[in-house]
């Protein structure tokens, strides 16, 4: 060894270094790789993706190879740097020499090249990965052993290394977050489509129910001129239909069924009722969630339900379109509830809303965070803070929106203006005093 000349021991050196330095950024980029990225790649026929996930198969024996081949590398350049500075400086300065040796390594060949792992990871992975793929095959008796003596420690503490372990799957939250965090991938509307459709599973139809009193029907018991009347004038292809109370219901009606008979005056009440009682009404409770909803619409064939309680009293009516609007969003469609009044926008900020506003449809449209737990409505939320009907000119604040009531009714407050928070900031840094 003494006759090794120190340009020789610069030069494997150098060698080792780069190897290190190669160890390290490849095992960060491979255990740091998006696996679903990889997945994908791999399944188009990229062959450094397809080596790659198969190497992340067992995690286990690419971890061992790369620690075996880094700290052989690693070990050869301490022995190297010891040997270069005997030669050159003398037995004193071997202590000198290892202290540079490892801020050297410690910056190019572990902090650098792992970061750039971490930074960088897809096209460091698929690079390498033949690479490892020729060394695993060339060293597998050796990391063997090592793996074999590595998994047996670790199955004293518990730890039980297979290769259906290492199968990774994301839960719903997880998938919820990719989908919250991935709006430069893809567009913003596709993203909130995506997250209504994730969270299907959490709403109820009565979160996005219409209302029991906002459900267009024709009541059996009133005379026939008014009955004709509201056929006529409504916006509304399908109408429930009722003797005396919605809970008395009979069937539904669908205008098309009657349009010809009542253009020609031939319709009468008996008709009317022969034909909705033709299609039998459709119920749900009241806690069935939309995914299962929606997949009940498809299998019944039909696109409107009634919603019930616990004692069979209707609550509301759901129609397919309103579970589709919280995947697309809101349609415009004559049979809008209430809430298709839309907010309107005033000078200072604030905004005129219809109390009977879902806090969900306020939350999707205006992105308002408003509690959506508990009350329904903007109206509900209101008469649970005050505890009673409140006067025109009451306010209240929650959840850092203000609240002022405009208008009510016997049984209800009716409008409301709504001061959302960073028009509050807004106004609030407008009157701040000012130095000078």
């Amino acid at each position: 060894m003494e006759s090794l000349s120190p340009t020789l021991l610069l030069s494997l050196l150098a060698i080792c270094m780069v190897l290190s330095a190669f160890f390290s950024g490849t095992e960060t980029a491979l255990m740091s790789i998006n696996r679903y990225q990889l997945r994908t790649q791999a399944r188009a026929g990229h062959r450094g993706a397809q080596v790659a996930e198969r190497l992340l198969g067992r995690p286990d024996r690419l971890i061992g190879l790369i620690l075996l081949g880094n700290n052989l590398v690693n070990n050869l350049a301490a022995t190297l740097v010891a040997l270069l500075v005997i030669s050159v400086y003398g037995d004193d300065w071997v202590a000198v020499g290892a202290a540079v040796l490892t801020l050297v390594m410690l910056i190019f060949c572990e902090v650098g090249p792992k970061t750039v792992g971490a930074l960088r990871p897809y096209p460091l992975a698929v690079v390498s990965a033949p690479i490892y793929l020729v060394l695993g095959t060339v060293l597998y008796p050796l990391v063997w052993l090592v793996n074999r003596i590595t998994n047996a420690a670790l199955l004293l503490v518990g730890v039980r290394v297979t290769a259906d372990g290492q199968r990774t799957a994301l839960t719903q939250e997880e998938l919820r977050t990719v989908v919250a965090e991935s709006a430069q991938l893809i567009p913003v509307r596709h993203q909130q489509m995506l997250m209504g459709i994730l969270d299907l599973d959490r709403i109820t139809v009565a979160d996005i129910m219409i209302p029991r009193h906002e459900i267009a029907g024709i009541n059996l018991s009133d005379d026939w001129d008014t009955i004709e009347r509201q056929l006529k004038q409504t916006p509304h292809t399908r109408l429930a239909v009722y003797r005396a109370d919605i809970d008395e219901l009979v069937g539904l009606l669908h205008m098309r069924q009657v349009a010809q008979a009542l253009a020609s005056g031939a319709l009468n009440k008996a008709l009317l009722e022969r034909l909705a009682r033709a299609r039998e009404p459709y119920f749900v409770p009241e806690g069935t969630r939309l995914n299962v909803q929606l997949l009940n619409f498809q299998r019944e064939h039909r696109r409107l339900a009634f919603i019930v309680d616990e004692y069979g009293s209707i609550r509301g009516m759901v129609t397919l379109e309103d579970l589709l609007a919280e995947i697309v969003g809101e349609f415009s469609r004559p049979d809008a509830r209430t809430v298709s009044r839309d907010p309107e926008r005033e000078p200072d900020g604030s905004w005129r809303v219809d109390a009977n506003s879902p806090l969900r449809v306020l939350k999707r449209t205006l992105g308002w965070q408003l509690p959506v737990e508990g009350p329904r409505t903007l109206n509900g939320l209101l008469l649970e803070y005050f505890g009673t009907i409140p006067k025109p000119g009451a306010t209240a604040d929650i959840e850092g929106f203000g609240f002022e009531v405009l208008e009510i009714d016997e049984s209800s407050v009716l409008v409301v203006r709504v001061l959302p928070p960073a028009a509050r900031e807004g106004d609030a840094a407008a009157t701040e005093p000012r130095d000078g």
